[in-house]
């Protein structure tokens, strides 16, 4: 059995079920726009979000359909956050595959990342709890926010560590704190119980974007996303941040001066990659994910569900191992 499949062991069914949640909510008679769902829905990947929405509730009882909708509400939110970055980003691929926008054009993406929006609240308001729609509204701002200041950070040449953690909590890591606080609170858990889920979510999700960043490191072939993308588009992350704070090599630091301004060349960028991966830059963003997993490992003390509590770990591991 491989990791996801035992990840995915003790609620098996429950994702099934969820599955059919999520594509009654991505189905519309409309033609055009029915096709254009159908074409979101059949690139919905590995449901890690979900995935951690239901193993959370599983904990605490048998999934309700309140359970159910907080899944797809925050996977729509995550979906349509996507679809708007690729027009942002101005990217026509994703994981190897063609984005919305290189599929259907801009105007077409923005328009169906807005009807995500719409659908992700919806979803929200039929869970019938007021907090669910309070989590997905404030999700929304914050995955904004995250964004915005990272934009703001390249402008700005804001290049620390702190700066980077703040970025990466809000545009990515929220994310998956929802997932966990929405697992627990939908099912009538205690408020210590909700913090922990959330707490344990809020690490997941750190670990997942500095382990997505590491991948810009390495070679489109092995993880399906070019050496040097994160650069190119003048963003600085852990592992860069790490190599520049240890290293004082003037010609390094002006390479990441023109780098946050769009300025440095793909030959330069190449051998940046290079430099930072001979500081240890690697190294030390695996260590950080280590101190995060350990923090999150730490939050599951207050699970009781031996089978979820291997699963959650499981799935912690996964995502600081995984290769896409």
């Amino acid at each position: 059995m491989d990791i996801l499949n035992a990840i995915r062991q003790p609620v098996a069914a429950e994702m099934d079920c969820y599955k059919r949640y999520f594509e009654q909510a991505l189905t519309h008679e409309d033609d055009f726009l029915g096709v254009a769902l159908a074409y979101i829905r059949q690139r919905r990947g590995k449901m890690m979000r979900p995935l951690l929405v239901a193993l959370v509730a599983r904990e605490f009882g048998e999934l309700t359909e309140k359970t159910y909708r907080a899944a797809v509400t925050v996977e729509l939110l995550h979906t349509a956050s996507l679809v708007h970055d690729d027009v942002v980003d101005e990217s026509d691929e994703r994981r190897g595959q063609t984005s919305v926008n290189g599929m259907y054009g801009n105007k077409m993406a923005v328009l169906l990342g807005d009807y995500l929006l719409s659908q992700s609240l919806h979803q929200s308001a039929l869970t019938g709890d007021v907090r669910c729609v309070d989590v997905i509204a404030c999700l929304g701002g914050t995955l904004s926010e995250g964004e915005i200041a990272q934009l703001a950070n390249i402008r700005n040449g804001v290049a620390n560590e702190q700066a980077y953690y703040d970025v990466i909590r809000r545009k990515t890591a929220e994310l998956f704190a929802a997932c966990g606080r929405l697992g627990a609170l939908t099912q009538g858990a205690s408020q210590q119980a909700i913090d922990a889920a959330t707490h344990f979510g809020l690490q997941v999700g750190m670990c997942f974007q500095i382990r997505d960043d590491i991948f810009d490191y390495f070679p489109a072939a092995h993880i399906g996303k070019p050496t040097g993308n994160d650069m190119a588009e003048g963003k600085l992350t852990l592992p860069a941040l790490h190599a520049l704070n240890v290293n004082d090599d003037p010609h390094q630091h002006d390479v990441a001066r023109r780098i946050q301004q769009g300025e440095a060349t793909t030959n330069e960028i190449y051998a940046f990659v290079e430099w930072v991966k001979a500081q240890g830059g690697i190294e030390y963003a695996r260590q950080v994910m280590e101190n995060f997993r350990t923090k999150a490992l730490r939050s599951l003390d207050a699970f009781t569900n031996d089978d979820i509590r291997r699963a959650l770990t499981l799935y912690m591991d996964y995502v600081i191992g995984r290769d896409m």
